[in-house]
């Protein structure tokens, strides 16, 4: 079975480069693909557009998804995922800067399995993003479907 594959949806560098780096840190040898918006996560989970000719076999374990993203926001990535068969089941962790309680609950209504703050503090968001990383693709165990 080929491995469990991270969805990074980041248009951050700064941020994008602390999540990877965190993954090197915890030892997570795991693929990680990073799109940078809306538009590119939808297009390579749905194997369209760019990424039509993706290999099937690539299967993602976690999508973590930012919520302020150029072109679709995040909201509505994860609104359109969780209206779609082929990925209502991926489980979607929001990891945002947003302190917005509104954003909280929108998360969650629209299907987020995690809703988690990036923190400020270097040391907290290596340790948290390395806790994530485990727990979604050491520990986790996927849909039937999604296997």
């Amino acid at each position: 079975m080929p491995p469990k594959v991270l969805l990074l949806v980041e248009d951050n560098p700064h941020d994008e480069a602390l999540t990877l780096r965190a993954f090197r840190k915890a030892n997570l040898s795991n693929p990680v693909v990073v799109v940078r918006d809306g538009i590119e996560a939808l297009d390579w989970l749905w194997r369209q557009g760019a990424y039509a000719d993706r290999d099937p076999q690539q299967r993602v374990a976690v999508v973590l998804l930012d919520l302020k993203l150029p072109k679709i926001d995040g909201a509505e990535v994860l609104r359109r995922l969780r209206a779609d068969d082929r990925t209502r089941l991926i489980p979607v962790v929001i990891l945002t800067t947003s302190t917005e309680e509104a954003d909280v609950i929108r998360g969650y209504a629209n299907g987020a399995n995690s809703y988690l703050r990036k923190p400020v503090d270097f040391g907290q968001f290596m340790t948290t993003v390395a806790q994530l990383g485990v727990y979604w693709l050491a520990v986790n165990e996927l849909a039937p479907e999604q296997r």
